[in-house]
């Protein structure tokens, strides 16, 4: 059945080495259609702004390539919504960061820098030896899939203890897949729960942010003593609604 909508081939920051065989993601690229008005629907629906999913199911809608959202990497996904707001409502996008107000292209946001030589193609594994502990571990690139149980799990946890917060060491038990190889969940999660130095949790932390795939979204200008500023570009309402008063 041929589309009757225009659609745009987005290149993804992985480039789909981290997918496995088989995977349609695996091509490094992904189609989408333009916004239409049933976008917008879902852009309004108070009930899933409410709840926190109005982004998820806005790129839903928009991707045709048939692919198991939940197995996207989360840069992968940034690099889906920033296309989606160029195919929606135009490149230019307008923020307030800090009190001032500045404009961006969006077109001219690029992919990270992806050092290729520390990825087994399709697999998604890294090796890193902890630097205070010398202990040997694998992790991997978070996915929207992970973020939906990592989030689910902390809401549990903090149901149980209000006064918790137990984002980082939550996440770690995600990101990391193996300790000396060792695979097994139980001795990761006793692992990080009583061995991991924050000193090594923080090395990892940074080390991810520097190799994961992902986009560069942030803005660089020249202050009035000429130096060179870089700024992260906020993703708020007005990202979806460019007319929305700032």
């Amino acid at each position: 059945m041929e589309q009757q909508f225009p659609t745009e081939m987005v290149t993804l920051p992985s480039k789909g080495l981290l997918y496995p065989e088989g995977n349609p993601l695996q091509k490094g690229e992904i189609e989408m259609k333009y916004m239409t008005a049933r976008e917008e629907d879902i852009l309004t629906n108070q009930n899933l702004i409410e709840n926190g999913t109005v982004i998820d199911k806005l790129l839903q809608s928009l991707i045709i390539t048939p692919i198991n959202y939940n197995n996207l990497l989360l840069g992968d996904k940034n690099a889906i919504l920033v296309a989606a707001r160029i195919l929606g409502y135009g490149s230019e996008y307008k923020f307030k960061y800090q009190g001032e107000e500045y404009s961006i292209d969006l077109t001219n946001v690029n992919d990270k820098l992806l050092d290729e030589s520390l990825i087994t193609k399709g697999k998604n594994e890294f090796n890193f030896k902890l630097p205070t502990s010398n202990i040997e571990i694998t992790f991997k690139i978070l996915t929207h899939g992970d973020e939906i149980n990592i989030s689910n799990e902390i809401k549990g946890l903090q149901k149980i203890n209000k006064n918790s917060n137990p984002e980082i060491s939550t996440r770690m038990k995600y990101i990391i897949t193996s300790i000396n190889g060792d695979y097994e969940k139980k001795t990761i999660r006793e692992f990080v729960d009583t061995k991991l130095l924050a000193r090594d949790s923080r090395a990892l932390r940074n080390h991810i942010n520097t190799i994961q795939p992902d986009i560069d979204l942030s803005y660089t200008y020249e202050d009035n003593k000429g130096n060179t500023v870089k700024i992260p570009v906020p993703i708020g309402i007005t990202f979806f609604w460019p007319d929305v008063q700032l």
